[in-house]
């Protein structure tokens, strides 16, 4: 009677308990990789990557449908410094990139891990600076190491500081603006299969062999590469130590982060925010997912190069298998069943702007040559056409080029079908503004030229690249 009255109450108890857990707060996030921003990124309590490799080890497994953080540096490993000068920019070393934390390990509630040929959904559940480091900048590259968008008009190397108050930026370098960001990952990607990256690097390979001469972007010869080839300079593979059997061999084959691929990688989503959701093909056992690179903010297209609010950062994630999901909602493109890219879902958070001005550009370029329906041109004269127009408030045409790379502008392809011309548009919120930029009737007033200070940030010594000139003959500043 005992024995039984027993037993009654101890299964009551679980019972009891049962509802109290499902009646309590969720747990805390379970952090699985800590950043320490003052220490070197090799010199991290959990190893970071700088490349893609099916052989990285993961660094931690992740139960599907569990609440986890990851903390990352920014996409440099805190080699730009909150300071006066944009040499750390000019000659920055760009074999360090990216700085990618994971890989993590996913796994069903069952311990069986997702297997090639499964989606993995990737929810944004939070997402923001690490506590104590907030701040972030924006950059133009040297035209010789990496340049951007418009190189040609911008050839030197620039740097603005943003600092963060909550939702809010803004930057000394950049007076009268401050708008909300829509913080993201510019990186967020599954490894590839042995099969995949050998893909990757032919295709990338013939491309590099092909001469520059031949391949322009909007009839400008860039100084980057073509592609960014493996390389063991700088390559960071986590787990496996330098020097150490088979990473010579991983590191000369190991794929760069710098384009964005089929695994998803650095495809710099501004809309990738909190809420949002990423469904990633799985090429190897695990997936093994890793993510960086974290923006404060940045306008579609990113065109500055180092164009969004960099910075470091956290996400906190749920993750969901949905097993042999890349055959029944990835369609391949290409030679391979490995052809496909991933799809992702819009959170329902971020900045509302009801006003914008919307600058129009079409596939003609500064010297007025016509171009066959080349929406990379109409967008770089929608660019430049804003440009244009905000220095008339004040700014150097650098700023407003910052500006638009990092704001929470939105760039569409509106046409691109009635031959000869693309048409592309960049609207921008008027909001961000601290006066009102719209066109109105001066009534016999002076325009709205005003002086602002100070100006981006420069380097110790310039030199004198040659730029673009417009088509009145006026070099740009």
């Amino acid at each position: 009677m005992i024995l039984l009255l027993g037993a009654q109450s101890f299964q009551r108890d679980e019972a009891l308990e049962e509802i109290l857990l499902r009646n309590m707060a969720p747990l805390t996030p379970r952090l699985v990789v800590p950043i320490d921003v003052k220490k070197q990124p090799w010199e991290q309590k959990i190893p970071l990557h700088n490349r893609w490799h099916p052989d990285i080890p993961p660094v931690a497994d992740v139960t599907e449908g569990e609440l986890f953080r990851v903390e990352m540096v920014d996409w440099t490993g805190g080699r730009v410094r909150d300071d006066n000068s944009a040499d750390d920019i000019k000659f920055l070393d760009l074999t360090i990139t990216h700085y990618l934390s994971g890989p993590l390990r996913i796994v069903d509630s069952e311990g069986l891990p997702a297997s090639p040929g499964d989606l993995l959904a990737v929810e944004i559940c939070n997402l923001g600076p690490l506590p104590g480091d907030e701040w972030g900048y924006t950059a133009i590259f040297e035209r010789e190491n990496g340049g951007g968008f418009l190189t040609d008009h911008f050839p030197t190397a620039r740097k603005a500081i943003w600092y963060f108050e909550g939702i809010y930026a803004y930057s000394p370098q950049i007076p009268g603006v401050r708008f909300p960001g829509l913080t993201h990952p510019g990186i967020v990607g599954t490894a590839p299969s042995v099969e995949l990256l050998h893909i990757w690097n032919e295709r990338e390979k013939k491309l590099a062999e092909t001469s520059p001469e031949t391949l322009k972007v909007c009839e400008v010869l860039h100084q980057r590469p073509l592609a960014n080839l493996p390389t063991p300079e700088n390559c960071l593979l986590g787990k496996i130590q330098k020097e150490t059997a088979g990473w010579h061999k991983m590191a000369n084959e190991a794929a760069r982060t710098i384009p964005g691929r089929e695994n998803g990688g650095n495809c710099d989503i501004k809309n990738l925010s909190k809420g949002s959701k990423v469904y990633l093909p799985v090429f190897v056992e695990g997936a093994n997912l890793s993510t960086g690179d974290m923006h404060f903010s940045q306008g579609d297209g990113e065109v500055s190069f180092c164009g969004a609010i960099e910075m470091s950062g956290f996400l906190e994630l749920k993750c969901e298998i949905i097993r042999g999901g890349m055959k029944e909602y990835l369609t391949p493109v290409g030679p391979t069943p490995l052809h496909v890219n991933p799809i992702f879902e819009i959170g329902p958070v971020e900045p509302r702007f009801s006003e914008w001005l919307v600058f129009e550009g079409i596939s003609v370029d500064e010297s007025g040559k016509q171009h066959f329906l080349d929406a990379s041109v109409a967008y770089k004269r929608a660019v430049l056409n804003a440009i244009e127009y905000l220095s008339k408030f004040g700014y150097s045409k650098e700023q407003v080029y910052l500006l638009l790379s990092c704001c929470p502008c939105e760039g569409r392809i509106s046409g691109i079908v009635d031959s000869p011309n693309a048409v592309a548009t960049l609207a921008i919120p008027t909001a961000i503004f601290d006066e009102d930029i719209r066109p109105k009737h001066l009534r016999g007033r002076p325009g709205p030229k005003l002086i602002r200070l100070p100006d981006l940030l420069s380097c110790s010594s310039d030199g004198h690249l040659p730029v673009t000139q417009d088509q009145s003959g006026r070099s740009e500043p």
